[in-house]
């Protein structure tokens, strides 16, 4: 024969006494305490893990299904570049704000973050420290971005770097910003009416090069002019020359070359005077008609305004009044000038 139990409240031997229930909760239902000791029925809602904030090392028992959201990331506090360069962990964006080079980070293992740079610094490619894409190092203007991982504590791979130009940070091309050059054979050249050097031509030998030649005299200084229309990528700077030369006879004396050089712009007139002269001393090879390439001249500064798109005239000549100039015995026989410019940008798009 059933019997009943009638209580209302239940204690464990060495507890507390909880108050039940009067009434039967719904199917499913779960007995919940008011915290006052006090029981009740109520519905299941179970809402699964709504945050890890006290669990320091969550793991996850397979791959993590995001159900159609993301995994957001948070921009950090600016980090100023030093040696090294601290990685906060308030984020995984950071901008990274002065100019002080380094060539390592300090940041945790298994870190994957990003710094946008707001100036010009250099990081210094380190294998096993800081591997940059590159190889090589790199030099950062603002807005560029990196993209970092660091595969242990304090190592950084580069995995990625964004410059805020669009450029690829190692070009497809040859072209690059530096010095470029620029070749004016002598034929390419005029002389000026007054105290022009003569332009000759003088054969080896049958079928071998023929030389294509200004004369300039030995005693007297004579010229010769060209013009260039520079690139738009010159940095509108000084310029250097090379002078190529030879001589008809055998003499192992001295030749001073002199270059000087103006710019015109559009709407400038071309009756100007040129720049101050740059010399250059050089001395044959004592064989006759030999090929003598000049050391590189100083830095030529071109008179006027230089700007993007001027027409640069030069003038060449020989100084044989002067006493360092001891060939004088027989012209010196210009072949051609090679001028060495600066250039700003990769090419003049």
């Amino acid at each position: 024969m059933a019997s009943t139990i009638e209580v209302d409240q239940v204690k464990h031997s060495s507890g507390v006494a909880f108050t039940l229930p009067q009434v039967d909760g719904s199917a499913g239902h779960l007995l919940k305490t008011n915290g006052s000791r006090v029981l009740s029925f109520v519905a299941d809602t179970d809402t699964g893990i709504v945050t890890i904030v006290e669990d320091t090392s969550p793991q996850l028992g397979g791959f993590l299904d995001a159900n159609g959201n993301y995994i957001q990331m948070q921009k950090g506090g600016d980090i100023a570049s030093a040696s090294p360069t601290v990685i906060d962990t308030d984020g995984d964006y950071f901008i990274c704000t002065g100019t002080t080079g380094f060539t390592t980070f300090t940041v945790a293992a298994d870190r994957h973050f990003f710094l946008e740079f707001s100036g010009v610094l250099t990081m210094t490619h380190g294998a096993g420290t800081l591997d940059l894409p590159s190889g090589a190092n790199i030099t950062t203007a603002a807005g560029d971005v990196g993209e970092f991982v660091s595969t242990a504590a304090d190592t950084v791979t580069c995995v990625n770097y964004t410059r805020a130009t669009g450029k690829a940070l190692i070009a497809s091309h040859s072209a690059t910003v530096g010095v470029q050059t620029i070749w004016i054979p002598a034929i390419a050249m005029v002389s000026p009416d007054t105290n022009g050097a003569e332009l000759n031509a003088a054969e080896t030998t049958a079928t071998r090069p023929e030389i294509k030649v200004l004369d300039f005299d030995s005693s007297t200084r004579e010229h010769a002019q060209f013009s260039i229309a520079m690139p738009k990528s010159w940095n509108e700077s000084t310029v250097t020359a090379l002078f190529y030369w030879t001589h008809a006879t055998a003499v192992a004396t001295d030749v001073i070359w002199g270059i000087q050089g103006v710019c015109v712009s559009d709407n400038d007139t071309i009756d100007v005077a040129y720049g101050t002269a740059v010399v250059v001393t050089d001395t044959f090879h004592n064989a006759a008609e030999d090929l003598a390439i000049s050391p590189e001249t100083g830095a030529i500064t071109l008179d006027g305004s230089p700007a993007e798109g001027d027409l640069a005239y030069f003038q060449v000549y020989r100084d044989a009044a002067a006493g360092g100039d001891t060939t004088n015995s027989t012209d010196a026989r210009l072949l051609g000038v090679k001028i060495l410019f600066t250039t700003n940008a990769e090419n003049d798009a």
